[in-house]
């Protein structure tokens, strides 16, 4: 646990009980405040009450007298669309608003780190796709190359959750956008923007209001390193406004679509190879065809922008490729979960936009693609043109029928999971991908995106065993 410091002796409120805010009002009290909890949720409040907290309803008149600070969890909409009635009533009693990861960033450094030789570091990745393998692959590079290496954020443990720092101890966090845009702290050493495409539009009032959530973890936090996907617009921008100079190494440009030239530091994949240029020279190459766990051009991004943080960190080429080759990948990301009579099935239930979709349906050349569920904003649009890999679809959801409809590949209804993964699995050829990626959200049928993954898998061992 890391004891949140600043706090000794103040009123602390914490609004949202799951896992970041009941380990928060942990860390509260471990630093010496009085955390004072409340979830519109019985059963959480009734979880916190058992560890000896106070629930207040923070909804109340007088429920911010004599308080410090409101942290909130990240599901909790503190400006748009609309800001829960909690945070309006914190903000109109002057109260400051935080979150979890605010409170990591003013806690994490201690006066212990003064006996360490080497000062312990944070590196914080963001961006639309591809966050979360890429700070798994980092994490596994750095504990292969023997670099004591803590997993937090939007993936793994809590931030707060994580032991205290150990000597060169390496922290990999994952940050969404509803994390970055409200902490008041936000100082990595190394940041990471991954790419940008439309998603959580509603929650950060359109798509300029969801690039300044992303672009905070930069601006606000003022890292050593930058490493920049500059494969849009924004990310472009971005490297552009963090770069003092044409030349400047502390911003690291990576790209999945060209050749990157400049006299800077460069990271780019083309044709399946991993490039390093440094002033204009290559300093590495790595085939990454050959890395299972990293199909496909968004995979290879990824690479990219992990590689280029290990490289930031000081990690050798030739220490990083052995490391890419032993990472196993992660559940419901590009997860190959079976093999049978030359047909390959992968579980892709994490692609619940379009963007993450068409990414996963670049990675293979011939594919049953299962999909459908919860459409979000903006519809399947994109999907027109880029489906010439889909040999046939077959929809999920409640919704199945007009999800099919808005396709331009030839597609099934079924519905249920079972049905269609029997149905895919009936249809396969040699050669052929049966492919999970939704391209919707999970919530017309699952609780999460992993619920929905771990049903395709077990509907894949059923029509197998059978």
């Amino acid at each position: 646990m890391i004891p949140v410091r600043g706090f000794q002796e103040c009123h602390v409120a914490v609004l949202g009980l799951g896992r970041s805010g009941l380990a928060a009002a942990r860390a509260l009290r471990a630093g010496g405040a009085d955390a004072i909890c409340w979830d519109d949720n019985a059963a959480a409040r009734a979880k916190a009450e058992a560890e000896g907290f106070i629930c207040r309803d923070l909804k109340l008149p007088g429920a911010f007298d004599g308080i410090a600070s409101l942290i909130v969890s990240p599901g909790i909409p503190h400006l748009y669309p609309t800001p829960n009635p909690v945070v309006s009533a914190a903000l109109e009693a002057g109260v400051p608003v935080d979150n979890d990861i605010g409170l990591f960033f003013r806690s994490f450094a201690t006066s212990a780190w003064d006996k360490f030789d080497t000062l312990p570091r944070v590196i914080a990745v963001t961006g639309s796709n591809g966050k979360s393998t890429t700070s798994a692959l980092i994490h596994h590079i750095l504990t292969e190359a023997g670099r004591p290496a803590q997993l937090a954020g939007n993936i793994g443990r809590g931030v707060l959750d994580l032991d205290p720092a150990v000597n060169g101890d390496v922290v990999v966090l994952e940050l969404s956008s509803y994390q970055t845009d409200l902490a008041r702290a936000l100082t990595p050493d190394v940041a990471v923007f991954t790419n940008l495409s439309p998603d959580h539009l509603d929650r950060h009032a359109g798509f300029g209001g969801y690039f300044a959530a992303k672009r905070r973890l930069f601006a606000e936090g003022g890292p050593d390193r930058a490493i920049i996907g500059v494969d849009e617009d924004e990310g472009q921008f971005l490297a552009g406004q963090l770069a003092e100079a044409p030349e400047d190494d502390r911003v690291i440009r990576v790209s999945v679509t060209r050749k990157l030239t400049g006299p800077g530091w460069q990271v780019f994949a083309r044709k399946g190879f991993l490039s390093e240029y440094r002033k204009g020279r290559q300093a590495a190459s790595i085939d990454l065809r050959a890395i299972k766990s990293l199909p496909g051009a968004h995979n290879h991004q990824n690479a990219c922008a992990a590689y280029a943080a290990c490289r930031a960190l000081g990690l050798a080429p030739k220490v990083i490729e052995a490391a890419m080759h032993s990472y196993p990948g992660l559940p419901h990301r590009s997860q190959v979960i079976a093999e049978t009579n030359g047909v390959v099935v992968v579980n892709d239930s994490k692609a619940t936009n379009v963007d993450s979709a068409l990414k996963a349906l670049s990675a293979f050349k011939r594919i049953r693609w299962i999909c459908g569920g919860l459409e979000k904003e903006g519809g399947l649009q994109a999907l027109s043109g880029q489906t010439g890999a889909v040999a046939k679809a077959y929809v999920i959801g409640r919704e199945a029928a007009n999800f099919a409809m808005q396709l331009d590949v030839d597609s099934e209804v079924c519905t249920s999971m079972a049905n269609a993964v029997a149905r895919a699995l009936e249809d396969a050829e040699p050669g052929d991908t049966v492919l999970l990626a939704p391209a919707a959200a999970s919530f017309d049928q699952y609780d999460s995106f992993e619920k929905r993954g771990e049903d395709f898998a077990a509907q894949v061992r059923a029509c197998l065993e059978n």
